[in-house]
Formats: C-alpha cells, structure tokens, sequence
C-alpha cells in the first residue's frame, strides 16, 4: 500500500517542485509559446485574408474576362456583319456595272447595225440610181438614134417644163 498513499513530505515536495516549475514555465516559456502561437495565428489570418483577396481578384478578372470575350464576339459578328455588307454591295455593284456596260454595248451594237443598215441602203441607192442611168442612157440611145424621135423628145419635155 505504500505506493498508493505516498508519504507526506513526498506530497509537499512534489507540489513545490511543481509550483516552481509553473513559476518557470509562466516567467520564461509561456510568453514566448504565447507570442509564437499570436503570431502564427495572425500569418494564418493575413494568409486567409489574402486567399479571399484572391479569390476575389480572381473572381474580378473571370468576370473581366468574360466581358472581354463578350466584346470580342460581339466585334467578331460586327466586322462579320460589315463584310457581308461590303460584299453584298460589291456584288450588286459589280450587277448593276455589267447590267450598265452590257446596255451600253446593246446601245453600241444598236447603233453599228442602224449605221451598217444606212450604209447598205445608201450603196443600194447608189446601186440603182447607177444602173437606172446605165438603163436610161442606153434607152436614150435608142431613142435618140433617129433625129425624128429626137426632136419628139425635146417637144415633150419642153412642154412638161413652166416658165416663171
């Protein structure tokens, strides 16, 4: 049973040994356990302040992000729009030019065959007006080879004639 009940002296100087030891421990140790665990416990708490002003820069720069890729699809479908607007306007440009050079040369066209065609009557003309006096000189001939038929011819035609 002695080392269940130890001795009273044993008590006493236990409880000195242990008193002093807290006495240390609180003079020496537990200002600086102390001042360690404050400090870490702020490094944790400035760590945490900067995770969560990150996390809200990061969340700052996804939404900039977003708007920036909104802004580039809506300048995308812009300069798309304007390039099929450009080459709808080429493209009717470029109708409406062939479509007016193409009258212009139906106008040209037009006008050569009217020019050819006059050309052609004004030969034709000279055709005929050529070979009605070959055929008038050679009835004339024929008639004005007898001097009687010629003195006839005179008297005709100076009876169609008026004077003033």
């Amino acid at each position: 049973m002695d080392l269940l009940l130890p001795e009273f002296g044993l008590v006493i100087l236990q409880t000195i040994a242990f008193l002093l030891l807290m006495f240390l421990l609180a003079k020496f140790a537990w200002k600086p356990v102390l001042a360690a665990i404050k400090e870490r416990e702020q490094s944790i708490d400035e760590a945490l302040n900067k995770a969560e002003l990150a996390k809200q820069e990061m969340t700052r720069l996804t939404a900039q992000n977003e708007e920036l890729m909104k802004e580039a699809r809506e300048e995308r479908d812009r300069i798309l729009k304007e390039a099929k607007t450009l080459k709808d306007s080429i493209v009717h440009e470029a109708k409406t030019q062939a479509q007016t050079e193409g009258a212009k040369l139906i106008e040209k066209a037009k006008i050569e065959i009217e020019n050819q065609k006059k050309a052609a009557l004004a030969e034709l003309k000279n055709q005929v007006s050529t070979l009605s006096l070959d055929i008038a000189e050679r009835v004339l001939r024929t008639q004005l080879e007898d001097k009687a038929k010629q003195q006839d011819l005179v008297a005709n035609l100076l009876k169609d004639v008026e004077l003033n």
